[in-house]
């Protein structure tokens, strides 16, 4: 899929600047990587805007979205998403980093997992479809990039799975990450066994009740970077 977004030029650097533009309902947003003839260009501070860009970014494609920015009307570059940043608490977008590509250059990126059908071993065996890896690292053209990778899981039955290495490519990607990562296979279902009996509520009263604890991590990690 590919998208177009308009950019400003911005000349100055620094939070307060950053908070200046995004209370201006702009998006300070930073342009980096290759320019024409592969040498690698300065960062240009831009801002974009953030609604446009919350758009692409919830598109069925995301950040792997091919845009074509364009900074102060001047003719399209070609860009990624390469990170962005986020409001812990209100998830509105606090900045983003947009990397340029060439066409004819390959790249490597992530790719989500698609599974379709209904697996024959749920149906026919009552077993249970894993899903174990729900993303892949390939590499490919830009103008290649797929939206996802889609696998079919009818034909699986229990012990069946699909690794990569089984995965169809089209011919437009090559697989990046290790050929016997298991993407997803169909497994029997486990049969938890019954708790042993309750002690007597003598002993149950003789050991007192230690309380729950809950250890809650991140659930998103994300780093500062200077505007």
């Amino acid at each position: 899929m590919e998208a177009t977004l308009q950019a400003v030029k911005r000349g100055d650097k620094g939070k307060n600047e950053s908070r200046r533009h995004r209370a201006a309902g702009r998006l300070p947003a930073v342009v980096y990587g290759p320019v024409a003839g592969g040498a690698q260009g300065q960062p240009l501070p831009v801002t974009v805007e953030p609604k446009e860009l919350s758009r692409i970014l919830h598109s069925d494609s995301g950040a792997n979205t091919l845009i074509n920015l364009s900074i102060d009307g001047e003719a399209d570059t070609r860009v990624l998403v390469k990170e962005y940043q986020l409001d812990p608490v209100t998830r509105e977008l606090l900045h983003a980093d947009f990397y340029r590509v060439a066409m004819d250059k390959p790249i490597t990126i992530t790719v989500s997992i698609a599974l379709t059908g209904e697996a024959k071993g749920v149906k026919v065996q009552g077993g249970v479809v894993d899903f174990v890896s729900r993303e892949i690292d390939i590499e490919c053209l830009p103008g290649d990039i797929p939206e996802h990778i889609t696998v079919d899981v009818s034909d699986l039955m229990i012990n069946d799975g699909v690794r990569v290495r089984d995965l169809d490519t089209g011919g437009k990607w090559t697989p990046v990450s290790e050929p016997d990562t298991m993407i997803v296979h169909v497994v029997a279902l486990r049969v938890v066994e019954e708790a042993p009996a309750a002690a007597a509520p003598e002993a149950a009263a003789a050991t007192p009740a230690e309380p729950e604890v809950i250890k809650k991590g991140k659930t998103e990690k994300e780093e500062e970077k200077k505007a």
